[in-house]
């Protein structure tokens, strides 16, 4: 049984983390968030900790922007849009287990950190922004560290708030090349 507790957006991806590992989730019902449902996540956050695990779409990613700013220190987990997809959908409920799980051993938490280690060159040196394919070398590498897709804006906060080390960068660089 997983310590944390599982915040997701519905029913259906309760069912998909649970096919997945014995867990606890709560469900936010969207971007709803009801008072009630804040509570519940609030007294996971302080009793058991919590890690966020949002749809790789828009809504998915303003839900988790959202908690991240009033629960600083939940864990992220990340399913990369390739292994949430169906023809016509993409979510955690169309996700399979190996890639749940897969999410969940990458968990990254927000560190705070007074210099950043890395900035924009790092970026267009990399080939991650300012190219025709720099939105698909963000989601590869966004996979293999497990802090999921962003634009280069976000892909470069996520890089200098989830603690990913400057090996690593370049480790998962070279694998996705």
């Amino acid at each position: 049984m997983l310590k944390e507790v599982i915040i997701v957006e519905g029913k259906m991806d309760t069912v998909a983390v649970k096919r997945a590992l014995e867990c606890d989730t709560i469900e936010t019902g969207g971007f709803a968030l009801r008072p009630d449902t804040l509570r519940k996540i609030q007294a996971a956050y302080e009793k058991r900790g919590i890690i966020i695990l949002t749809d790789p779409d828009g809504s998915g990613e303003r839900i988790r922007k959202y908690l991240t700013e009033r629960f600083p220190h939940a864990g992220q987990a990340f399913v990369p849009k390739k292994d949430a997809r169906v023809p016509d959908d993409v979510g955690i409920e169309q996700a399979k287990p190996e890639a749940i799980r897969a999410a969940l051993a990458k968990v990254h938490h927000h560190e705070y950190h007074p210099e950043p280690l890395f900035d924009a060159a790092d970026l267009w040196e990399n080939g991650l922004s300012g190219g025709p394919d720099a939105s698909r070398k963000r989601d590869l590498l966004g996979a293999e560290l497990g802090i999921g897709y962003g634009t280069a804006k976000q892909f470069l906060y996520r890089l200098n708030t989830y603690g990913i080390t400057r090996e690593e960068f370049e480790s998962a660089l070279q694998k996705i090349e």
